[in-house]
């Protein structure tokens, strides 16, 4: 039977994840700036019309809108979106022009662009920390304990006792480095290093693909190479343990997503695998449903996807300002106004396309697309 958390518990969900990190994704560029003496004339979270708000004693407009899909920081003189100097902040006082973005040397602003990205990262190594310090960590050999009758790893030669130390361009250092790299290449053909009695063998192996779907109705191709684990350590974990295996396991996501998006440019996987808002909205939904440690799981993961994004050298992301920024600092002047111009434009036009991919593939996991073709059939 399939379970629906409901359209007013998705909506919470929703709000819940998305609204505490953006705030502190836009917190880490105001606190920044503010470091650094730049003054911010608005803080938003949401984009459209303001329903709330207030101006503090330093002039900051902190305010909600009402479309909760992001947010932002307006700093004082970004009176143009590449942030160059204009004749109208040309004009401005010095004492006020020393206090705008564009006043500052490029290293700061670096970091005022970086910090954004960086504290949604810092949050979700918090999280992964904490649970790492609360459930342990797991550090289970990479040793087949059994083999399935007509699965992959039977196919290539697999037997019980063998110790995995490669698949494909991986090497295997606990059973769950092998889990992580199977579940995203089902189906792909490559070869997979063992030790056997002390020697060392290789062997040709396509991963298996197993259809599943969860109690939501979602539906994943997941791959697996069809052997039972060894057994299980849980060692327990110290506070000055835990910053570094949440360090290991933000960067295992991060990699993961870096291979994801190679196999989608590469055709290996499909763009319909892509999701947006609505995505999140609905597995926020479902997660919450499934108690606290889960619905906390899945914020560290969205904040590191948003970290991540923001990172991406594309204009109008943080990570576009960045790479202008590494270019500005290596030609010793910043790339022409024009020049900036028509890459924003750009970008623009690139996250408008694939917004409305994400929001078209949205659309028809929830089954429009398919109601629709019975209407007009």
């Amino acid at each position: 039977m399939i379970e629906t958390p409901g359209l007013p518990l998705t909506l919470l969900a929703f709000v819940l994840v998305i609204g505490p990190l953006v705030f502190v994704h836009e917190m880490g560029h105001y606190l920044a700036a503010r470091w650094f003496g730049v003054k911010s004339e608005a803080f938003s979270i949401g984009f459209g019309r303001e329903i709330a708000g207030w101006t503090d004693k330093r002039g900051t407009r902190w305010k909600v809108g009402w479309l909760p899909l992001g947010g932002y920081v307006r700093f004082a003189g970004d009176m143009n979106a590449v942030s160059q100097p204009s004749p109208e902040w040309l004009s401005l006082p010095a004492e006020e022009r020393g206090k705008t973005f564009q006043a500052k040397p490029v290293w700061q602003r670096a970091i005022i662009v970086a910090a954004g990205p960086i504290v949604n990262f810092a949050i979700a190594m918090v999280i992964l920390g904490g649970f790492a310090m609360a459930f342990g960590d797991t550090r289970t050999p990479p040793v087949v304990g059994k083999v399935v009758q007509g699965s992959a790893a039977e196919r290539a030669g697999l037997q019980a006792g063998d110790r995995i130390t490669r698949l494909g361009d991986r090497d295997i250092a606990i059973f769950e480095d092998m889990l992580s790299y199977t579940r995203i290449h089902p189906g792909e053909a490559t070869q997979v290093v063992f030790e056997r009695g002390g020697q060392q063998r290789t062997s040709p192996v396509t991963i298996g693909v197993d259809q599943q779907r969860d109690r939501f109705g979602n539906s994943y191709r997941i791959g697996m190479l069809g052997i039972a684990r060894g057994e299980r350590v849980t060692v327990p974990v110290s506070l000055l343990e835990a910053p570094v295996i949440a360090v290991r396991r933000t960067g295992e996501i991060v990699s993961m997503m870096v291979e994801t998006i190679g196999q989608i440019i590469s055709g290996r996987r499909s763009v319909k695998e892509l999701g947006g808002p609505l995505s999140i909205a609905k597995v926020s939904g479902e997660q919450i449903t499934l108690g606290p440690e889960a619905f906390v799981f899945l914020i560290a993961l969205v904040s590191i996807n948003l970290g991540f994004i923001n990172l991406l050298p594309v204009p109008m992301l943080d990570g576009g300002h960045l790479l202008f920024y590494a270019i500005e600092a290596l030609r010793r002047r910043p790339l022409g106004p024009e020049a900036q111009e028509w890459a924003f434009r750009g970008g623009l036009a690139a996250i408008l396309s694939l917004m409305l991919l994400v929001t078209f593939n949205d659309l028809g996991n929830f089954g429009l697309w398919r109601s629709l073709a019975r209407l007009i059939g």
